[in-house]
């Protein structure tokens, strides 16, 4: 469940690595979704204390920014790469994976809406009516999400797109982010 996406080290992600860093965006996605699963219980012994307050805030923040961008990563940079990169048959299988795929980003977002609105009662104080089924559907389906991306999908871009189309969506993730896109190393003339 927890596997990082073979042959990246998760901590040092960054956008002149795309694929290595939307492994680890899996990896803060199922951090936060960790985060959700404490909060039914905790709500149940403490109420909407400090602590819950804090935490609903964090995962609220987390997937209002950054779990937004990273879907916005994917639909509007990867998907469209490998699109292009493929021809034939296998496109038409690609663009049947990555249908699905923004499918289930729909489907998450929606499922999103009603736990988010919860999650603001909790940061307003209010003891909302958060229980572990709810949370635990949502999880269950971002991690099922996770898995088709890490087993299939980021294994293709890996196989499929040239440095060139990797540096465009690097270029594309940061340009979202408000950020510079990282200077490559330049070794001195000898």
């Amino acid at each position: 469940m927890n596997k990082p996406f073979p042959g990246f080290s998760i901590p040092a992600a960054g956008p002149e690595s795309p694929l290595e860093m939307l492994a680890a965006c899996h990896e803060r996605i199922r951090h936060q979704c960790a985060t959700l699963q404490r909060l039914p219980p905790h709500l149940a012994t403490h109420g909407a204390n400090v602590e819950a307050r804090a935490a609903a805030a964090q995962v609220i923040r987390y997937f209002e920014t950054s779990g937004k961008q990273h879907h916005q990563d994917e639909e509007e940079d990867l998907f469209p790469a490998l699109i292009e990169s493929m021809a034939g048959s296998d496109a038409v299988c690609l663009h049947e994976i990555t249908a699905a795929l923004q499918a289930d980003h729909h489907a998450l977002e929606t499922g999103w809406i009603p736990l988010r609105d919860r999650l603001m009662q909790i940061v307003n104080g209010d003891n909302a009516p958060l229980t572990a089924r709810d949370v635990e559907t949502w999880i269950a389906h971002y991690e099922q999400h996770i898995q088709r991306e890490e087993d299939v999908l980021l294994p293709m871009a890996a196989r499929l797109l040239s440095e060139a189309a990797l540096e465009q969506i690097g270029r594309a993730m940061c340009a979202r982010r408000g950020l510079m896109f990282p200077q490559k190393n330049s070794t001195p003339d000898s």
